[in-house]
Parts: C-alpha cells; sequence; structure tokens
C-alpha cells in the first residue's frame, strides 16, 4: 500500500448528502476480481446518461476537476451495504481523501484499509471548503497527516483534523492488514515450530 504523508490537490465538491456505496459504485459493477479498474464506473449513474453519454452537469465531468485527488461531501458519506469497492473505486479513479461531516462506520474503516484518509470536519468548517471549491477556479488544498492540518495553496493553515493514532501510523508506513501481519513473521515462524506435527501446516 501506498503511504500518505502529504496530498496537494484540486478539491472536488460533490454537494450531497447521504452518498451511498451503490451510487459510488453500482452494483452490476461488482463482478471483477482485482481490486482495480473500478474508477471507470465511479459515480456511474450520475456522470452518465441513459445513453452512456457524460452528463456535463455533474461535477466529475467538468473540465476543472479532472486532476483532483480531494473529495469534498456531505453527511453520512458512504451509507448503504458494505462493500470493500467503494473505496477501490474513489482510489481507482484517483481520490486519496474524502473529507466530510460524518461518514457510515463500515465505509470509513474501509478507506483505512485500503490506504485512503477520510477527514470528518464539523459542518461549518466543511461549508467553508465548499464555498472555496465551488469558485469560478478549483481551489487547492494540502492535506498533511504527519501534523493533521489542512493548508490553503499559500501553505495558510486552516482546519486541523484528527485521527486514530494506529491508522494514522499505518497510512503514513503505507501498511495494510497483511503488511502488519507480515512485521511479525519470524516470530510466526518460530511458534509453527513449536506445533505438534499433526497441527503443523508444513
Amino acid at each position: 500500500m501506498e503511504p500518505l504523508k502529504q496530498i496537494n490537490g484540486i478539491v472536488t465538491p460533490l454537494d450531497r448528502a447521504n452518498v451511498d456505496t451503490d451510487a459510488i459504485i453500482p452494483k452490476q459493477f461488482l463482478k471483477r476480481i482485482e481490486r482495480t479498474g473500478f474508477g471507470q464506473f465511479l459515480f456511474y449513474d450520475w456522470r452518465f446518461d441513459s445513453q452512456g453519454n457524460p452528463d456535463p452537469a455533474f461535477v466529475l465531468n467538468q473540465n476543472k476537476y479532472q486532476s483532483s485527488n480531494i473529495l469534498l461531501a456531505r453527511d453520512n458519506f458512504g451509507c448503504g451495504s458494505s462493500r470493500e469497492h467503494a473505496p477501490w473505486a474513489l482510489s481507482d479513479f484517483g481520490f486519496r481523501v474524502v473529507i466530510a461531516p460524518s461518514f457510515a462506520d463500515i465505509f470509513y474503516n474501509n478507506c483505512f484499509k485500503n490506504g485512503m484518509l477520510p477527514i470528518t470536519l464539523s459542518e461549518e468548517q466543511v461549508d467553508t471548503l465548499f464555498q472555496r471549491a465551488t469558485g469560478s477556479t478549483p481551489d487547492q488544498l494540502t492535506i498533511d497527516l504527519e501534523k493533521q492540518t489542512i493548508s490553503d495553496a499559500a501553505g495558510k493553515p486552516l482546519f486541523h483534523f484528527e485521527v486514530d493514532s494506529y491508522r494514522r501510523t499505518c497510512l503514513l508506513q503505507g501498511l495494510d492488514d497483511i503488511a502488519i501481519t507480515l512485521q511479525s513473521a519470524d516470530r510466526i515462524a518460530q511458534y509453527e515450530q513449536t506445533l505438534p506435527s499433526y497441527l503443523s501446516i508444513r
């Protein structure tokens, strides 16, 4: 998993609350067995019309947000089913950070497991970011996970955010659950040597 320490990027303002995982990645696209390739289907029913043509009114189809890696949303982002494909799709599309006043618990946890940073801010702070992001030119922010700060393009700190220390360390070091387990590979191997033959996996 790629370490996440500091993200500099354009903010995409998705001004919707209660965005569920079926909206993030519709169920008909869950047939892949890899974690990659889901970005093309992100927000599919909102990005495209019934004929499969891009809807120019949808924010992700606007040219100024094409290179965005920070998604800004409203309350209860990632609600609905527990599909891990939702953070897969967001990440594959290019997003590394999602900012919202609140997240669904399972989606929130899945973000960390897949190298994404979900940031919870107050509604007032999110409103401020929406005002900045919906101007004539796209807003650019710097997310510093080590300092847990959000700054503007000039480096001026805007907000502080909190992240659980364990999850923060995992993101900073690029460790997923498997990588964390492999850190104890020698101890696991030593323990396996002590098992009786009928319990051994060798």
